[in-house]
Parts: structure tokens; C-alpha cells; sequence
């Protein structure tokens, strides 16, 4: 896969590029630096902290079935991570279940688009044809990106505090 960099509008440069196993470290100060909030949404209820096999197992994606991108700046001379999107498998070979969280302070800059476009790039190269994500109702963000990627949106039927999103590709 391919490492994307690209300057933000105030001169960081952003890069884009597969997650690796050894970036767990990475993973876990990733996820520990995210707000309450962020958290809520990304896991769909309130997790403080992932378990070391947690994050380890988020780092380790084949590629093809499973997928990550990591968005990273450099900071204090060490990569840090300000944004991941990923997919993972489903029980339908073509199908894959996405995820895309930004840090805080980097939400409403374009970052998720970025990143999901990678996902998609991912996903169509390996004969992907649907991704979906499950998201709470309240979510503005994530169906605002959703909005932008045009996918469509309908109530989860075993949850109405859900949603579905999905693109066919």
C-alpha cells in the first residue's frame, strides 16, 4: 500500500501509510489521548483504555481481509499518530465493517476523508464491494463524513440508538 503525505493549511505535513504491528505503542498513546467523547463514539460506549492484546490485535491486519491506515506527524522528533481508519472482516467475503477515528484536535480539517479514502482505495483493490459502519444516532461527525462519501444511512432494526452507514464500491 501506499504512504500519502500532504502539508495542512498551517504547514504540518501529514503521512498517511499502512499500520505496521510494531506501531502499538503508537495505537495505545493514540487511544489513551482521545477525549471521553471521541472514545464514546469510536467504541460505542465508554472504554478508558484498551488492553495491550487489544491494541496489539488492532496493529495486526493482513492487508487484504483486514486493513488500517494510521495518519502521523511528527512531533518532538518521534511519529505520532492523530487519526486511523480501518477495516475488518465480515462473514461475507466482499463485505468489510469500517472504522475511522480522528484525535480531537484534529477533527473538521479533512483528516477522515483522507484517511477513508485510502480505506476505499484499500478495499477496491482487494475486491471489496460494500463497507459499513455501525455508528450512534448522535454522531454528527461521523454522518457528516458519511454525507461526504455518499453513503447511505439507514436505523439499525435491533438498535434505534444506531445507525448504519454503508457504500457500495
Amino acid at each position: 500500500m501506499q504512504t500519502e503525505s500532504y502539508p495542512t493549511i498551517d504547514g504540518e505535513m501529514v503521512t498517511i501509510r499502512p499500520i505496521r504491528i510494531t506501531d502499538t505503542a503508537m495505537e495505545a498513546d493514540f487511544i489513551r489521548r482521545l477525549s471521553p467523547q471521541t472514545k464514546h463514539y469510536r467504541f460505542l460506549g465508554g472504554v478508558r483504555e484498551l488492553s495491550p492484546a487489544q491494541v496489539s490485535q488492532l496493529c495486526d491486519v493482513d492487508g487484504r481481509h483486514s486493513m488500517a491506515f494510521v495518519a502521523t506527524v511528527c512531533r518532538d522528533g518521534r511519529e505520532m499518530e492523530i487519526g486511523v481508519s480501518r477495516y475488518a472482516p465480515n462473514s461475507r467475503s466482499d463485505v468489510r465493517e469500517i472504522a475511522v477515528t480522528v484525535a480531537d484536535e484534529w477533527q473538521h480539517k479533512g483528516l477522515g476523508t483522507k484517511l477513508m479514502d485510502q480505506l476505499i482505495q484499500s478495499a477496491r483493490c482487494n475486491g471489496v464491494r460494500q463497507l459499513y459502519s455501525i455508528e450512534l444516532s448522535d454522531n454528527a461527525a461521523m454522518r457528516a463524513l458519511a454525507n461526504d462519501l455518499n453513503m447511505s444511512a439507514h436505523r439499525d432494526p435491533d438498535d434505534p440508538h444506531q445507525i448504519i452507514y454503508s457504500l457500495q464500491l
